[in-house]
């Protein structure tokens, strides 16, 4: 997999790729160098878009040799935490998108730059389905490396736990295949540790048997927030593990992108996503039915159409976002909730949901990753569409208050696929220090350079 001769400067780096470099003055640049998350200004000094596992074999080895770092980057969904990238190569793995399925074992192997749809689409015709996120359009690898919060973790837990394999590439420019016997502290490392400690090239992962789920949205105006969430909140108590839900806050643009009867209009929804038959599903949702809901879309659902139940933009988006776990969800931490974010606060926040964690969610999964689990009850994501800096100033205010306003039952811990800032320690103390020692094993230089990045230990 190495290069042929040393890669001694930038041009010799492009001459030696099957993909192609970007530079600052090469036609292409912005395009080039562009994040998903449009309101973060990524300006590297080079872009690879690389082709092959061995283009990533020789970028990672000549960045080591031209003292500069290496960021891989798939989609980037959640670019803002790489924060600057001056004297950093941004590693570009959207066009390596192979999906492999291996029906009879139910699993699925996926190159670095592979999509939720791709694994969904590819993973269907075979009457299974993978633990994707909310978003379709999301790179596989790094949600999975940051732990991966589906709409079946309350039955199956995090993504990450389901990885039976890596191919990384490490610092000191070695391919390995990793797994529970080889390599076992890097690859304990990456599952739910970030991407801190080597560019991952590919994952093996567990697949499930599920065609079809019983799932959608219910929809009310936003001036009944208090009762509807206090109501769902409620009903989560004995939700069996079997659903996964989520209450929400939104606030839709006047877009032509939504719906007519929806558009410019705020609104409490409640979504969920069970994995029970369509009778049981509805008798497990009457109470939340029985509050009159003015749009329910909840029904039987085919996997391969589960991911547009979240409404997630489904193309690159100025957008601007963090997140919080809650410890308890008491009635105080809603009334704190709704008088910085409810019906009568003026805030330039599009969505603020709040996402029921627990049963497989439970950390210290025997067998698990870094992070194994989510050590809280809820999981808060809030985000404000953000086309300008005065924009991004004024959701970053609201971002502010609602972390302050839930203050009081903030989880020590935060979720580094929700978390856009900076904010709560992801893991505990001592995983957080074996992450450190992993990374001065693997990478002393800090050469790899990731989204909450862990620093080697000194």
């Amino acid at each position: 997999m190495s290069p042929s001769s040393p890669v001694m400067d930038l041009d010799e780096l492009r001459d030696a790729l099957d993909g192609v470099l970007v530079r600052p003055s090469s036609p292409g640049w912005d395009a080039a160098r562009a994040a998903w998350q449009l309101a973060v200004d990524q300006r590297p000094a080079a872009v690879v878009r690389a082709a092959s596992v061995r283009d990533v074999v020789t970028t990672v080895e000549a960045a080591a040799r031209l003292g500069l770092r290496v960021a891989p980057q798939a989609t980037g969904h959640n670019a803002a935490p790489l924060g600057p990238l001056d004297r950093t190569i941004l590693l570009r793995t959207s066009a390596m998108r192979g999906v492999t399925i291996d029906a009879e074992r139910q699993i699925a192997r996926v190159e670095a730059g592979a999509l939720w749809a791709d694994v969904t689409a590819a993973a269907s015709a075979h009457g299974l389905t993978g633990l994707a996120g909310s978003a379709p359009d999301v790179g596989v690898v790094g949600y999975t490396l940051g732990g991966g919060l589906s709409w079946f973790a309350r039955l199956h837990g995090l993504a990450a736990n389901h990885v039976l394999s890596a191919d990384i590439v490490t610092a000191d420019g070695e391919l390995r295949t990793i797994d529970a016997r080889r390599d076992a502290p890097l690859f304990w490392a990456i599952r739910g540790g970030g991407g801190s400690f080597g560019v991952v090239t590919a994952l093996e992962f567990r697949l499930f048997p599920i065609t079809q789920v019983h799932a959608g949205m219910l929809l009310w105006p936003i001036e009944r927030a208090a009762e509807v969430l206090g109501a769902w909140w409620e009903w989560t108590r004995s939700a069996p593990e079997t659903v996964t839900s989520l209450g929400r806050l939104l606030r839709l643009p006047p877009i032509p992108q939504i719906p007519e009867p929806l558009r410019g209009r705020s609104f409490v929804a409640v979504e969920a996503a069970c994995l029970l038959d369509p009778a049981a599903a509805d008798l497990l949702l009457a109470p939340l039915r029985a509050l009159g809901p003015e749009l329910d879309t909840v029904r039987p659902t085919p996997i391969t159409e589960l991911g547009a139940l979240h409404m997630d933009p489904q193309e690159p988006t100025p957008v601007t976002g963090d997140g919080l776990q809650l410890a308890g969800f008491p009635p105080a931490a809603l009334e704190a909730l709704l008088r910085v974010a409810g019906p009568r606060a003026d805030v330039p926040l599009l969505t603020i949901e709040l996402r029921h964690l627990g049963g497989a969610l439970a950390p210290g999964r025997p067998g698990g990753g870094a992070v194994s689990g989510m050590d809280a009850e809820i999981a808060v994501f809030s985000a404000g569409i953000t086309p300008d800096a005065d924009a991004v100033a004024a959701v970053h205010a609201a971002l502010d208050e609602v972390s302050a306003g839930l203050a009081p039952w903030k989880a020590e811990t935060a979720y580094r696929n929700f978390t856009e800032r900076s904010g709560p320690r992801f893991d505990r103390l001592e995983t957080h220090i074996r992450l450190q020692r992993i990374k001065a094993a693997y990478d002393p230089t800090d050469l790899i350079h990731a989204n909450h990045s862990v620093t080697p230990a000194g």
